[in-house]
């Protein structure tokens, strides 16, 4: 296994450099307008309904077939 911690602690190195890659991920962040967070509300909202309805109808199927 390789050694590139150039003298430093391995952990030390690599949260840092964690820490670095999270700065430059916040940095670029940017809070959505309304518009865009109701169109992710309603978009989750459905996909979370659809899996709902499926797991519903898989039971009633299950129930069918061993009742």
């Amino acid at each position: 296994m390789e050694d590139n911690n150039l003298g430093g602690s391995g952990f030390s190195t690599s949260a840092k450099s964690f820490l670095i890659k999270c700065k430059r991920v916040w940095s670029t962040l940017k809070k959505p307008s309304r518009k865009e967070f109701e169109m992710v509300a309603k978009i989750s909202a459905i996909g979370i309904v659809i899996l709902g309805l499926f797991g519903f109808l898989i039971s009633i199927v299950i129930k069918m077939i061993a009742g």
